[in-house]
């Protein structure tokens, strides 16, 4: 085994290392206050190349590869987890599909200015009534002409209402159970497609969570991602690989909640010397390190599998269980380890804590995550 970055991906963590210290950090404790999106990180970040990240270049991407893009999550997220999962439900939702099972047409028209940043993607999935039980959705697909004409609402859309195009699952058949959903590729700018309600939330509060509805909404047959009926699996293999870019932000989470206590443990002094010196503190650092650093080896390493065309679903469960629980265990020690401060905002662990909780929820439950693994386990 080798568990050495190759030379790009050093390089490539090193430069988002630095964007992330230099554009976004500065701006992150404010735009969580004010609940502000900015599209001008956006754009910086496809400046860089992030926003295509692991697409070969005939598909307008950098061609660098999952374990980069998880890299880049991470060191986004280590400073502001709003901005981490923008670029991941951009480039593992919304763009994954497309590259996966969209064809020549739709990637030239769609995936292109996603990975070059002219755009900005999402994904539609979820329903007030259909969660985890995606059979339960009730937005409804009806062909009509050249167009198939969609109704309903779908909530908790990351990037809902800064997106330009979002992937957009539907039932094209009365079907029960999982049959007759299909997947469309649907912009925003499309007739009958409108944002609802903006979620106003615990954490990743720079990060815009809406409502969208379709009333009427009118998209071409040639925006049909893969087969008819086939949503359902466009859907699950999305979330395989989104998962572990939820991983990846929950690593940075809580590698930037560590490095916080870290140097206030060493700053902060009672009793005449710093609090890092007292056994209690230095074990607890110690225990938060080795949680951070076992997240971040299942999240490489489902990136890995997928980057080499391995079965890396299993695995993405995993990391995005472990890595979830260690987020928010992390992040909470990291308040304890500030005491009183850490309650404030006055530092960011109060922040991290806030953002920590989501991981453990959206792209799947943990309670989901632990039933994926488990049948991973005991089939066959």
């Amino acid at each position: 085994m080798n568990f050495q970055l190759t030379d790009e991906q050093q390089m490539i963590r090193k430069m988002v290392r630095d964007f992330a210290k230099q554009e976004v950090e500065p701006t992150a404790a404010i735009r969580d206050h004010e609940e502000r999106f900015d599209r001008e990180i956006f754009t910086k970040m496809a400046e860089l190349g992030l926003t295509g990240l692991p697409w070969p270049e005939e598909e307008g991407g950098a061609g660098s590869g999952y374990v980069s893009y998880v890299l880049a999550v991470e060191e986004l997220s280590r400073v502001c987890a709003s901005t981490g999962v923008t670029l991941s439900a951009h480039l593992s939702l919304a763009s994954w599909p497309i590259h996966k099972f969209g064809n020549q047409e739709q990637k030239e028209k769609y995936l292109k200015p996603l990975a070059e940043g002219k755009f900005i993607g999402a994904y539609a999935l979820t329903e007030p009534g259909a969660g985890s039980d995606v059979a339960s959705m009730k937005t409804s697909a009806v062909l009509d002409g050249d167009d198939y004409v969609l109704n309903g609402s779908k909530i908790f859309i990351t990037n809902g209402g800064v997106a330009d195009v979002y992937i957009v699952f539907a039932k094209t058949e009365s079907a029960d159970g999982h049959g007759g959903v299909t997947a469309f590729i649907v912009e925003q700018s499309f007739a009958g497609f409108s944002v609802g309600k903006k979620e106003e939330k615990l954490g990743i509060r720079s990060s815009p969570t809406t409502e969208v509805r379709f009333d009427q909404c009118r998209v071409p047959k040639a925006n049909v991602l893969g087969d008819v009926g086939a949503g359902f699996k466009i859907a699950m293999q999305t979330l395989d690989g989104g998962r572990n870019g939820i991983a990846a932000q929950a690593v940075g989470i809580a590698q930037g909640a560590l490095d916080a206590a870290v140097q206030y443990a060493k700053e902060r002094k009672q009793f005449g010397k710093p609090i890092a010196t007292n056994q209690g503190i230095s074990f607890k650092l110690a225990e938060m390190a080795a949680k951070v650093e076992a997240a971040r080896l299942l999240t490489y390493q489902a990136a890995w599998l997928e980057e080499n065309n391995q079965p890396y679903g299993h695995a993405s469960a995993i990391s995005k269980l472990y890595a979830g629980d260690a987020a928010m265990e992390v992040t909470t020690e990291a308040v304890q380890v500030f005491g009183g401060y850490g309650y404030t905002r006055e530092y960011p662990v109060e922040r991290y804590m806030r953002d920590a909780k989501i991981t453990q929820i959206y792209e799947g439950t943990n309670e989901i995550q632990k039933v994926v693994i488990s049948k991973g386990l005991l089939k066959g």
